[in-house]
């Protein structure tokens, strides 16, 4: 792909260029888009690939170089393409603080007037990349509830066994807590109702 992708425009090969000098090994491109003409008439065409391991898009400045976008898949909450008569519009948001699964800032990174065909592909990837990752973010979103709440497994018997009862308005709130992560498909009625259980069961 190196060789050949938009091997007639110097501009845009120099920006594939630099857009592989940023791969890590391994890493290979699966897609990629260039903003068209019509939507950079005050600015620098914007250069968006798909590869293996996350999205990036390039902006070349005015006078040397190019200012990339890093969005690693397991970032990335959501992507939508809209397409227009001209061009199309990726939108990606993505989590801003990759450790944490919830309560992180989501940023949104938009990419107007695209060629069709090719951001079409670069959706596609995206959203399979974003189903592969949607079970594991919601397990990780598990496992951090579980952990704020301050576990209902392990911990809690261990705090017992050391005689350190846990009170009511701490009950009370891991119950809302557990009430929560139901309404927001997090676990199941069943898991919910076996929370629920060990809660009351320790008042």
């Amino acid at each position: 792909m190196k060789d050949t992708l938009y091997s007639s425009e110097p501009r845009l090969r120099r920006g594939v260029v630099h857009l592989h000098s940023l791969l890590v090994e391994g890493e290979t491109v699966q897609a990629c888009t260039v903003q068209r003409r019509l939507f950079a008439l005050l600015h620098r065409r914007v250069l968006v690939a798909a590869t293996s391991g996350r999205l990036i898009g390039m902006k070349r400045r005015l006078i040397a170089g190019f200012t990339p976008v890093d969005l690693r898949w397991q970032d990335i909450k959501s992507a939508q393409v809209e397409a227009g008569i001209f061009g199309s519009t990726l939108t990606i948001s993505a989590l801003t603080q990759p450790d944490l699964a919830i309560n992180g800032d989501i940023r949104m990174v938009e990419f107007k007037g695209l060629r069709k065909a090719e951001a079409q592909a670069v959706y596609r990837i995206c959203q399979a990349q974003e189903q592969a990752w949607r079970e594991k973010r919601r397990l990780r979103e598990l496992e951090e509830l579980r952990a704020r709440s301050g576990g209902f497994q392990g911990s809690e018997m261990g705090r017992r066994s050391e005689g350190q009862e846990s009170d009511g308005s701490s009950s009370t709130a891991r119950l809302q807590r557990a009430k929560e992560m139901l309404d927001n498909g997090l676990i199941s009625d069943s898991e919910y109702e076996t929370i629920k259980a060990r809660v009351i069961g320790q008042i």
